[in-house]
């Protein structure tokens, strides 16, 4: 497995060339885990405060575990507790992890000095045996919208994180990766109920050399945008909380209507997004 403590430009780029990924151990800072684990609390109280409001609880259970609160809030109408959090991101205590320069540094291995936040930032909190948080094996390449074999989104260089706010393991709902299956290309989806999932004849035969990413907060995986990935089901009574974001090289379009956001200009440093509370005052895409 391509596990490093400290990046290396070289053993990064050979590590994830060879394998479609890489994993950082004890990569993010304690305050940055804990402004955004501050934030993530945060949105949940946002949820409990709807809920008293509607009249369908009359406990905001403000006591309750981070790990467990979101599924005793909406414990008997779990189909309307929130799968994801998108718009809802640009918060003050995030702007230290999307921006982390230490971070910026090796997006800047793969990408250079032009690197812009793509217009796909999430936080996931997996709830339990519930499949509409169960993302099954896909690229991501494959959800935009310029995909296909051969098409423009095989040349968009690009690096996408994956990082947990709390011990993320086969139990709760880790990643797995096919390690190589990025030099593949774009591969057919096919449409499920919640997500696209790959083509089963383009995957059944690999599904032997899957790997599970089990990461502790502060480790980070980087991986491709081509390679096949997944999340395991959430088999414990807990949420898996998460976070994925991606950079790409800036100098290139994002396939999509939405821009993002100027994380690090060489060229143009005065394009980059400056600081916390500028952050908090932009909007999603």
């Amino acid at each position: 497995m391509a596990t490093l403590t400290v990046p290396d430009a070289d053993t990064l780029r050979r590590e994830f060339d060879e394998q479609g990924y890489v994993i950082l151990r004890d990569f993010l800072g304690p305050e940055v885990l804990r402004q955004a684990r501050a934030e993530m609390e945060g949105l949940v109280d946002r949820c409990a405060e709807r809920l008293v409001s509607e009249g369908k609880i009359r406990d905001p259970l403000k006591q309750a575990s981070f790990e467990a609160r979101l599924i005793r809030l909406y414990e008997g109408r779990m189909d309307d507790a929130p799968k994801s959090f998108r718009p809802e991101l640009h918060l003050e205590g995030l702007f230290d992890l999307f921006f982390c320069p230490r971070l910026l540094d090796v997006a800047e291995v793969f990408l250079g000095g032009e690197i812009r936040l793509y217009p796909n930032y999430t936080v996931r909190p997996k709830l339990p045996d519930h499949e509409a948080t169960r993302v099954l094996w896909h690229q991501d390449g494959g959800y935009t919208e310029a995909g296909g074999a051969g098409g423009p989104v095989e040349t968009l260089r690009m690096v996408n994180i994956w990082t947990p706010l709390v011990p993320a393991r086969e139990e709760n709902g880790c990643m797995q990766f096919i390690p190589g299956t990025h030099r593949l290309g774009v591969v057919p989806h096919e449409r499920r109920q919640y997500y696209l999932e790959i083509a089963r004849d383009h995957l059944d035969a690999r599904l032997g050399q899957a790997v599970s990413i089990e990461l502790d907060p502060g480790d980070i995986v980087l991986f491709h945008n081509l390679l096949f990935h997944q999340g395991l089901p959430n088999r414990s009574r807990m949420v898996r909380w998460s976070l994925d974001w991606r950079y790409q090289d800036a100098t290139q379009p994002t396939m999509r209507a939405t821009k993002g956001h100027i994380a690090r200009s060489r060229r143009h440093p005065e394009r980059a997004v400056k600081g916390a509370k500028e952050w908090a005052s932009l909007s999603f895409g």
